[in-house]
């Protein structure tokens, strides 16, 4: 738990700053009586430069996630409910954050983007169903992206799983020692958007 809080802690105090670094550059613009574009700051930061959400999602018993991690049903050797493999969670901390901070030149299209996802949870379905928000996993899509003409984008990603305390370690009979949901990957990618989606506030010129 205190390295998904240092974790945490330390994703705060790196968006933290380029926040409200955001809000001072939006409001000298705004108090400006120059246009976004002849002010000589406008190189970095533009509106929205910094952008995302974040997300809590609390999954019912016998709908718990599966992380991959454990066989189902598990042999009996593996204890039953005191089998240490229970990789089913029952909450997910994610969020995603894109950061755009150049305003001129072709690179203002570049674009960064990291998406978080924590498992938390202590379940073996048909057998034990608890409330217990035991760290399990951190997972974690980071890349850069870059805008294209009519609302696609050229992406490349990373993906990759940490599993986090006890499941770093055996888990007994049922482990099936997986490196968690699609493990390590890298893609090149081309994303379509459409309906407005994803770019609000953001300038839409090419």
């Amino acid at each position: 738990m205190k390295e998904i809080t240092l974790i945490l802690f330390a994703l705060s105090a790196t968006v933290a700053p380029a926040a409200v670094s955001q809000t001072v550059t939006n409001e000298a613009t705004t108090s400006s009586s120059h246009s976004v574009q002849a002010s000589p700051s406008s190189w970095f930061f533009p509106h929205n430069w910094i952008r995302g959400y974040t997300d809590f999602a609390v999954a019912p018993s016998h709908n718990e996630p599966d992380l991959g991690r454990c066989m189902f049903p598990q042999p009996a050797s593996a204890g039953g409910t005191a089998s240490q493999c229970t990789a089913y969670a029952r909450y997910l901390f994610s969020g995603y954050i894109e950061i755009q901070p150049l305003a001129r030149t072709p690179a203002r299209h570049l674009f960064l983007f990291f998406e978080p996802r924590f498992s938390f949870g202590r379940n073996i379905p048909q057998l034990s169903y608890q409330a217990s928000m035991e760290p399990m996993a951190y997972e974690r899509a980071v890349g850069a992206g870059f805008e294209l003409p009519r609302n696609f984008e050229l992406r490349l990603t990373q993906h990759q799983v940490d599993y986090l305390g006890r499941y770093g370690s055996f888990l007994g009979p049922a482990d099936l020692r997986t490196t968690g949901p699609y493990g390590l990957y890298t893609t090149v990618s081309v994303r379509w958007t459409f309906g407005g989606y994803g770019r609000q506030g953001v300038s839409s010129e090419y």
